[in-house]
């Protein structure tokens, strides 16, 4: 069994993903080709968005996010520590204080609630991390940054394709930064990603800023990165597109499969409270794209160690909140965290893509009731 299945979609596309890398080749346009902006149109499309920013990786999209908005030396920036380390590794890179505030116990995402009182003079945005695929209150969110006129930068590297109140995930915010790192719902077979927004003068900046800072060949007005997205990562990407709101349909009935089968077998959903296995809590209006389907468990490794001599692979995301990581340790900490500090030692992904099948679902649904003491059918 695989964790992620990347090629059963594979031949489902082989012949039009050869065809477009074939394309490529033939044309030589390997940096900024006719595909890449090909791409943005349809991908702004999809989002809602007026403007889509191909940047190379999901990584680069909230540095240049940050970059495009003047964040720098000695402001702070207000995000969740139980995200992967990229959210403030970014910050931090361009010598901006992270702050890190406390998650609501049952999304897992940034709670609004503690983030009005981490808000300083030296505040400069607020970055919400839409995490496993379902995204972050960002009515509540928005509505708090207007007060303090701050803009938002989404992190949706998880969340590309779910929807919040009928609206795309990117396109929530003043910018929304994305991956499309392989294992992402939507994938490239490299490094990619995206930044979006409705703001033309944002757009241009990124522009700019993906390409070493030129506003035309070797003029410079800012500085930049070497941040292009491939030709041929486009390529890929627009072979891709076709397949992914069926697939976005899929991981919706998969994730909501999976907690029918565990709670059948007595877990509960993290909304209810305390269990011995608790599932996802999708917020209403809310349609996550489950990039992980992931539980919380007692005793995780051993749940884990179960579960892989079944054959079962499983992955933690993740062991270690970001304030608690030794690359940050030396700033002084203002505010606990301490449910991200609990559910860092409990959460548990299980397997999880469009192309799981019903048999493989109940098979991984009766090992964790197994293993966690619960009554498997």
């Amino acid at each position: 069994m695989q964790f992620i299945d990347l090629k059963s979609q594979y031949r489902l596309i082989e012949d039009d993903v050869k065809a477009r890398i074939h394309a490529v080749l033939e044309h030589g346009q390997y940096i900024m080709g006719p595909e890449v902006e090909a791409l943005e149109i349809a991908l702004a499309d999809f989002v809602g968005t007026r403007h889509c920013i191909g940047l190379s990786s999901g990584t680069d999209a909230l540095l240049a996010a940050m970059m495009a908005l003047e964040i720098g030396r000695g402001d702070e920036v207000i995000t969740t520590p139980f995200t992967f380390i990229a959210t403030g590794e970014m910050i931090a890179l361009l010598g901006v204080r992270p702050v890190f505030v406390d998650i609501d116990p049952v999304t897992y995402n940034i709670d609004p609630a503690h983030i009005e009182e981490a808000i300083t003079g030296r505040t400069r945005a607020i970055m919400p991390v839409s995490l496993y695929g379902q995204c972050a209150d960002m009515d509540a969110i928005n509505e708090i940054a207007a007060r303090h006129r701050l803009p938002v930068i989404e992190d949706a590297a998880q969340s590309f394709g779910a929807t919040y109140k009928g609206r795309r995930s990117c396109a929530l915010s003043s910018i929304g930064c994305t991956s499309f790192f392989p294992s992402k719902p939507l994938g490239a077979y490299g490094d990619a990603g995206a930044c979006f927004t409705n703001d033309d003068d944002v757009a241009k900046r990124l522009k700019e800023i993906r390409n070493h800072g030129q506003d035309r060949r070797y003029h410079h007005p800012r500085l930049g990165l070497n941040g292009r997205i491939d030709t041929l990562q486009a390529a890929i990407l627009l072979a891709k597109l076709p397949l992914f709101r069926n697939e976005v349909d899929a991981r919706s009935r998969l994730g909501a499969r999976y907690s029918e089968l565990l709670q059948a077998r007595g877990g509960v959903s993290s909304e209810v409270g305390d269990g011995a296995v608790l599932t996802p809590f999708i917020a209403p209006g809310n349609e996550s794209v489950y990039a992980q389907y992931t539980i919380q468990v007692e005793e995780r490794d051993r749940v884990a160690e179960a579960l892989a001599a079944e054959g079962i692979p499983t992955a933690v995301h993740y062991p270690v909140p970001l304030n608690d990581q030794p690359v940050f340790q030396p700033s002084l900490e203002r505010f606990g965290t301490p449910v991200s500090a609990r559910v860092s030692q409990r959460v548990l992904s299980l397997p999880m893509h469009p192309y799981l099948s019903d048999d493989e679902q109940i098979r991984i649904a009766d090992a964790v009731a197994k293993a966690a003491g619960l009554r498997p059918h």
